[in-house]
């Protein structure tokens, strides 16, 4: 699984989405100056109102759905992009935001940093209830980073160590099992919320897998914070790893003798921990089924050995990112001399290279994984500001996805999913 980026250039207007058409040529530069203001919060609409996005059907996948989650790499669907494959990055999108409206963030409430909504109601308070998947499972996520004596004289929230990171649905509808060609799973993952998930973000330094996610011992490493999040538990709250073994172990026993994907997919920390997921999902089951992650505004998570096990056990990843999120940027800094055309034409650059990342890269060396669909928010005529809230929002990921055409045009006005105001949002963004 080689790692590849699709850029972007200006925008441009197309009449209609484009799948592989010549017509992406004819793109010419979005000129309408009216301006209007919109509001957004982040990812979320705190009111949890909004329309069923992923409730219509498009065509099906029928046997192609393997392209479709990766198995090719997403050979020729990314450059131009297929319309298909946006609805369906669109469609796991749209069960992220189902986890951020989910999640309780008032820290006044006795519920916060729970789940809202029962598991039968959640998806249709979240506007998905025309999805065809039905939540199986809870997740929850516990922070194993040790608290200082002083905390206990800070208000209860702020040292909340357990909490509601996302669900787990099966497909179980006929009709969309149809038109997916499959059984699909999807395991959701909410972005950074609570005070000690901040801190874990922090925890940038490198360390091993345990035994039981690298029997072989290949040296694979992620990031200690990430890794403390999925693996922590208390007496009281399972680790987040065994929740998922154990409901992953059950679906596959439900629906193993028919064709069955799991799809993760997570923004922010929730895109590090969706990577955690699939590669411990294809470590852990001998016979696991097809594995692919869809992830949104993700931080780096591992070193090279930990890509390479990835790649070797068949991991899908589509990463997508904003060339203007800074969260793509860390943490620590890219190790990948083998790929790097410069070192390659110059042994003794290659070797003083490697002799500072062995003295440093142990602890700080991170690679990138999987496949790459690169975005910007300077491509899109609708978004003005660049500030950091702006550029990591997973509705401005949304919006960019929506518009991308090709790295030739890369935003159509024609676009549909444009940013919209909700009364509580408190965020500006100017769009013209």
């Amino acid at each position: 699984m080689k790692g590849g980026v699709i850029g972007m250039v200006k925008p441009c207007n197309v009449a209609r989405p484009t799948t592989h058409l010549a017509e992406i040529s004819h793109c010419t530069t979005y000129t309408n100056h009216r301006t209007t203001q919109l509001s957004v919060k982040s990812s979320w609409n705190s009111d949890g109102s909004g329309p069923a996005r992923v409730a219509h059907r498009v065509a099906s996948l029928d046997q192609k759905w393997r392209e479709y989650q990766g198995i090719k790499n997403w050979e020729g669907l990314l450059d131009p992009l297929d319309d298909c494959l946006r609805h369906e990055i669109l469609r796991y999108g749209d069960f992220i935001e189902a986890a951020y409206r989910c999640f309780e963030f008032d820290t006044s409430s006795p519920d916060y940093a729970r789940c809202k909504f029962t598991k039968k109601t959640m998806l249709d308070r979240c506007g998905l209830g025309g999805s065809g998947y039905k939540v199986t499972k809870n997740l929850h996520a516990t922070c194993g980073v040790q608290l200082p004596g002083w905390i206990d004289r800070m208000p209860s929230w702020a040292s909340t160590n357990s909490s509601w990171i996302g669900y787990v649905a099966v497909c179980d509808d006929d009709k969309e099992i149809a038109r997916l060609g499959r059984r699909d799973v999807v395991i959701a993952y909410r972005g950074t919320a609570t005070c000690l998930e901040w801190v874990e973000n922090l925890r940038a330094m490198l360390t091993s897998l345990p035994d039981d996610m690298a029997p072989e011992k290949k040296k694979a490493m992620v990031q200690q914070g990430f890794l403390s999040m999925y693996t922590s538990a208390t007496d009281v709250c399972p680790s987040l790893r065994d929740m998922v073994r154990e409901e992953i172990s059950r679906i596959i026993e439900t629906y193993g003798n028919e064709p069955l994907s799991v799809t993760v997919t997570g923004h922010s920390l929730g895109a590090a921990l969706a990577t955690l997921t699939a590669y411990d999902l294809t470590s852990t089951f001998k016979h696991s089924p097809m594995v692919t992650v869809v992830s949104f505004g993700g931080p780096r998570v591992g070193n090279q050995n930990f890509r390479s096990q990835l790649e070797s056990n068949g991991t899908q990843i589509l990463r997508i990112v904003n060339s203007t999120d800074v969260i793509t940027k860390v943490p620590g800094f890219l190790v990948d001399i083998g790929s790097n055309d410069v070192a390659k034409r110059s042994v003794g650059l290659q070797g003083w290279l490697q002799k500072q990342v062995d003295e440093v890269g142990d602890w700080f060396g991170y690679a990138e994984v999987g496949k790459e669909l690169r975005l910007t928010s300077e491509a899109s005529p609708y978004l003005t500001k660049s500030d950091f809230a702006t550029c990591h929002d997973l509705k401005t990921y949304l919006h960019l996805v929506d518009g991308f055409v090709s790295s030739s045009c890369p935003f159509r006005t024609t676009a549909k999913r444009l940013l919209t105001g909700v009364k509580q949002e408190k965020q500006k963004i100017l769009v013209r």
